[in-house]
């Protein structure tokens, strides 16, 4: 179910120091279709353990090309395989494009989109980005760019080339966190600093849909101030690809309240195919699949991806993070099978309905 495809590296572009542009050839082009913002997510071994890893999809829809930017992060053994063993015309393996990270194209309507992106949070919503400006020929795109220090930009020259190609329609504000002339632009983005932008800079009431990728405190400190300038919940769209504390402490929270409980009795519905088994304790529902050498589908393991999307069809189950899923999608019974915990002794989950 898990399905991984392979891809050819042909061409590896460094767009600062410590991150790369990959361009992917598949061998299944039909699979690898995508939808701006989307994410591709790599499985590789490294001594014998499999890793599994998102990244986003950093070409617009018309750059006839698959590219993902992969920064690469201290201690992480992907990102620096990545950025300093990979070499042209070797094999990587993925699962087709995934992510719910964007909003239908229109082409025959003018709209004002909003992003904001920290550090490598720039990948999808430079996607995002380059679809607009080249299929909604009416819209224009505000961007907001949080980064550390000039040599710390990704896409920084392709960013100064698209304003210039689409003038008038694209707005680039770089934020520093120091080295700028103007204090608006200099420091963290806060809420505060969002209230100041709004202000002076950006017409947030003209704002159809904001996009956000970053850092956690970043993006819920967005948010928030979003929501208090007047955009509603869905017209502000975020991309998050690491687990939050909150959700680490309630696994903590979980794993104490399921001592001296009960086992309980699962059936996994996947492929047409049913399989029951007694889940342990303190299981999530992923983990009792994998334990038991189902093929489910996972990626991220933290809530924020909805790869390993699934449907509670009987019993009840606790989700202790949720950054993937909709309002909707809950009430229909929808579930991230990694952050879901059994409330009932007895579950039926199905991979196939979602």
């Amino acid at each position: 179910m898990s399905q991984f495809h392979p891809l050819t590296v042909t061409d590896i572009h460094h767009t600062i120091r410590d991150a790369v542009v990959l361009t992917l050839e598949p061998e299944n082009p039909d699979a690898f279709d995508f939808t701006q913002g989307q994410y591709l997510t790599f499985k590789q071994d490294f001594n014998g353990t499999e890793l599994r890893r998102n990244y986003s999809i950093c070409a617009g829809l018309d750059d006839g090309k698959l590219q993902v930017g992969i920064k690469r992060v201290d201690g992480g053994a992907f990102s620096t395989f990545a950025n300093t063993e990979l070499k042209v015309g070797d094999r990587l393996h993925a699962m087709p494009p995934q992510g719910k990270f964007f909003t239908a194209i229109e082409p025959d309507i003018g709209k004002n989109y909003l992003g904001f992106a920290g550090g490598s949070g720039i990948t999808p919503v430079l996607s995002i980005l380059k679809t607009v400006l080249m299929r909604e020929p009416q819209s224009t795109f505000t961007l907001v760019y949080a980064n550390r220090a000039v040599n710390t930009i990704m896409f920084r020259e392709e960013l100064e080339d698209l304003k210039n190609h689409f003038m008038g329609r694209l707005t680039v504000i770089h934020m520093l966190e120091s080295g700028q002339d103007i204090d608006l632009f200099t420091g963290r983005v806060d809420q505060d600093k969002c209230t100041q932008l709004f202000k002076h800079w950006i017409d947030i009431k003209s704002i159809d849909t904001a996009f956000i990728c970053g850092p956690e405190p970043m993006m819920l400190a967005i948010s928030d101030a979003l929501k208090i300038h007047g955009l509603e919940p869905d017209q502000i769209k975020f991309e998050l690809f690491s687990e939050s504390q909150q959700g680490q402490l309630a696994k903590k929270e979980m794993a104490k309240r399921s001592e001296g409980q009960a086992g309980t009795e699962v059936t996994f519905i996947m492929e047409g195919a049913q399989r029951s088994f007694t889940m342990q304790k303190g299981q999530s529902v992923l983990e009792a699949a994998l334990e038991n050498n189902l093929d489910a589908p996972f990626a991220c393991k933290a809530g924020v991806c909805s790869t390993c999307i699934c449907k509670v069809v009987e019993g009840d189950v606790e989700m202790l993070s949720n950054h993937a899923l909709e309002d909707y999608e809950v009430e229909r019974g929808m579930a991230l099978s990694c952050q879901s915990y059994p409330l009932t002794d007895k579950l039926v989950i199905d991979y196939d309905t979602h």
